[in-house]
């Protein structure tokens, strides 16, 4: 009698009926070095002391060695339980526990301790919620306004989908960077991003820069899944057309067997063509490289961003 084994991913239950998708071995330009520095320890303890969650940590970001040995951590509130279950994302999926109300104040305590000049909070998917979360991010800008007023603010949104006043409630509460990245081409949404709509996040951008001009906005790409040049360039158009300040676009990197299978290893000198041609349509800023995330040297891209602006 043969017996088939069959593995499961505890901490994504809901992604064990996809199909395995072997994990391919990456290229040079895209190996880092393991997390060992002494600043790095303390940022995590610093985390876990005051009960928060890291989308570095969520998202098995490769630059969390670097960036939190530098005391740069991304903080995602409202849980670390998604509504959704992208076929990119390392983030659970399921049903989330209720809103902390403390939560807002012990992030700002975070960013206090760790003397940041720039901090991005991120979160998971609020379907679950009237506002999508939009006045737990409202809150958290305040409070970090309260203990930390020099430091400057980047929030990473949902797409407060069904959420119509969402994007609204989170500029009025006037986050220096307002970031909601699209994450792949149209064309790929079924697939990669199920539960979104490609028009959807585009509005969301468009509206706050509508509602806050003042406020930099900002959106994100990962390529390697089967996207085209010509897809990529049409996306930098439509971000451009809703006057969106900030580009990143990175490698996709296979959480594990379960996620979408990577399509191609992008070559930095892709990446740098990618860069060239999206400073040409207009963006004040453009990071491109395999490695880039959303808030990967956030604090250094606001102010060369600001000082673009300043020159614009």
């Amino acid at each position: 009698m043969t017996t088939t084994r069959i593995a499961i991913d505890h901490r994504h239950p809901e992604k064990a009926h996809r199909p395995d998708n072997p994990i391919q071995r990456k290229p040079a330009w895209i190996r880092v070095k393991a997390p060992g520095h002494p600043v790095y320890r303390e940022t995590r303890d610093l985390m876990r002391a005051n009960g928060l969650t890291t989308v570095c940590e969520e998202a098995a970001c490769p630059n969390i060695g670097e960036c939190w040995s530098q005391r740069h951590a991304t903080m995602m509130i409202m849980g670390d339980t998604c509504t959704r279950a992208c076929s990119f994302c390392n983030v659970r999926t399921g049903m989330p526990a209720a809103l902390d109300a403390s939560e807002p104040a012990r992030v700002a305590d975070a960013v206090a301790k760790l003397g940041l000049r720039h901090v991005v909070i991120t979160s998971v998917d609020r379907d679950d919620l009237s506002d999508g979360g939009a006045a737990h991010f409202a809150a958290t800008i305040a409070a970090i306004r309260t203990a930390s007023p020099g430091t400057t603010i980047e929030v990473l949104t949902p797409d407060f989908l069904r959420k119509p006043s969402g994007g609204d409630v989170v500029a009025d509460a006037r986050p220096d960077v307002f970031n909601h990245n699209l994450e792949t081409v149209p064309r790929l949404y079924p697939s990669i991003r199920p539960g979104a709509r490609y028009y959807q996040s585009l509005r969301l951008l468009d509206s706050v820069k509508q509602r806050a001009p003042g406020i930099f906005t900002k959106s994100g790409l990962m390529v390697g899944l089967g996207e085209t040049k010509a897809e990529i360039m049409q996306v930098m158009d439509d971000l451009r057309v809703a006057d969106v300040d900030f580009l990143t676009i990175g490698q996709y990197l296979q959480p594990s067997v379960k996620h979408a299978a990577i399509s191609a290893f992008i070559t930095p000198e892709e990446f740098e063509e990618y860069a060239v041609l999206a400073r040409a349509k207009g963006f004040l800023l453009v990071s491109a490289t395999p490695l880039t995330r959303s808030s990967y040297h956030a604090d250094s891209d606001f102010a060369a961003l600001s000082a673009a602006r300043n020159k614009a």
